[in-house]
This record gives C-alpha cells, structure tokens and sequence, in this order.
C-alpha cells in the first residue's frame, strides 16, 4: 500500500532528520493534524498514542515515486520498526490525517507507540500541549 507519511517530530522540516532522509526525495510537504492521539515526549523524540480526544501536529509527506520504496525501509529502521516485532517501541499504522489547508481527510502512516510503550505513556508520561512539538526537548 503507497500511502503518504504523517511526520510530527525529527523528520519534520527544520528538524534534524528531515534533511537526513526527506530532502530531494518528496513531492510535497503539507501541514496536517492526526486526529484522536496525543503527543508524549520522549528521549530526544516524541510518541503519538493513540486515544480519543487529542490531536498531534505534523506535516502529511508525499514521497517521489521512485523514493517510495527506500524511503519506506529507511523509516521503518529509523523508527526501528519490525512488521510483527515485540520489542518495537512505534507501530507504524494506516490513519486517516486531516490537511490543515483544506480539511481533506487522507490516509496517511503513521508511527504511533507501540501498545507497551503507550501503556506507559498514559500511566507517567509528559503530555505536549497542543500536540505540537517544535520546540520541545527532552
């Protein structure tokens, strides 16, 4: 499944990730909102969990065609994510992410906390006010 990405910490613009791993290889870099999570600090990088209520700022990244497939491995290493993995601390998951500019809806993935570590979360973490990381470090 080609779907776009949703970014809402170091892989977003400005952020020290994003160079590393996106420039050069988008069409398009929008401005949107994950609806129904709430954005946690973590270590030096943020955590969407998903819950009712919240909503995590980000940017909705449109991949070059032909960086699609690259792209995708290289994020799923990133975020350490493994199809099936138990010891993942994100998910990365299909989630509807509204665009800022024109409320569209758009399936997008998304690397949310894994079920553990947002147990976690919801028990002792350190919400973000509203879901917007720039600016925030651990």
């Amino acid at each position: 499944m080609i779907l776009p990405f949703f970014v809402y910490g170091t892989l977003r613009p400005g952020e020290r990730n994003h160079d590393l791993f996106l420039r050069g290889r988008t069409l398009r870099e929008e401005p949107g909102r994950l609806r129904d999570a709430t954005l946690y600090e973590g270590p030096g990088y943020p955590y969407a969990v998903e819950e009712p209520g919240g909503a995590v700022s980000g940017e909705l990244v449109t991949a070059l065609p032909e960086a699609y497939p690259g792209l995708l491995a290289e994020l799923d290493r990133l975020e350490e994510y493994v199809p099936g993995g138990p010891r993942n601390l994100y998910e990365r998951v299909a989630r509807e992410v509204v665009r800022d500019a024109d409320g569209t809806a758009v399936r997008a993935w998304v690397y949310v906390a894994a079920p553990a570590v947002a147990a976690r979360l919801r028990a002792r973490g350190k919400p973000v006010e509203r879901g917007e990381w720039r600016g925030v470090r651990s």
